[in-house]
């Protein structure tokens, strides 16, 4: 660790960075999935689904810029660690697009759902705050993509 007037324990720092590396890798992650599916998608839909998932995307990229800051980590060690399950490689309609884009920023909102009392735990109120910021932005962007899914 470098010097610093930080009056937090320097325990904090390092157990955090381990909490929020896990968290960027996945953000990463998800953000590259959702441009896949931005690029695949097909169907009578496609200008609609097309923005909404360029819109999920940037603020997956907000959201891995901020973790990536807090986390102050090397994203060679994050990149590892993604816990996110790969996009779906064959997939063109629109309907099972949303799905997968519905599907996988829930798992990671729930990642940072769960982030919030671990860091409580940890002491790190900075890192709770975060994890609650990114757990209300992907409950807010989840809404679009699932209002567009017909209930079966």
């Amino acid at each position: 660790m470098h010097p610093t007037h930080n009056t937090r324990s320097e325990n904090i720092p390092v157990q955090s960075a381990e909490l929020l590396n896990r968290r960027v890798a996945a953000a990463i992650d998800l953000h590259g999935q959702l441009k896949q599916a931005r690029g695949n998608v097909r169907g009578s839909a496609f200008i609609a689904v097309h923005e909404l998932f360029d819109k999920v995307a940037g603020e997956a990229r907000r959201d891995s810029d901020l973790i990536a800051e807090r986390a102050a980590g090397a994203i060679q060690v994050a990149t590892e660690r993604s816990f996110l399950i790969p996009y779906p490689l064959r997939i063109a309609d629109e309907t099972q697009h949303l799905f997968a884009v519905a599907a996988t920023p829930a798992a990671f909102g729930q990642s940072a759902h769960d982030a919030i009392g671990q860091s409580e735990t940890l002491g790190d109120a900075d890192t709770d705050d975060l994890s609650t910021e990114i757990s209300r932005g992907v409950d807010h962007q989840l809404r679009p993509a699932e209002s567009r899914v017909a209930p079966k």
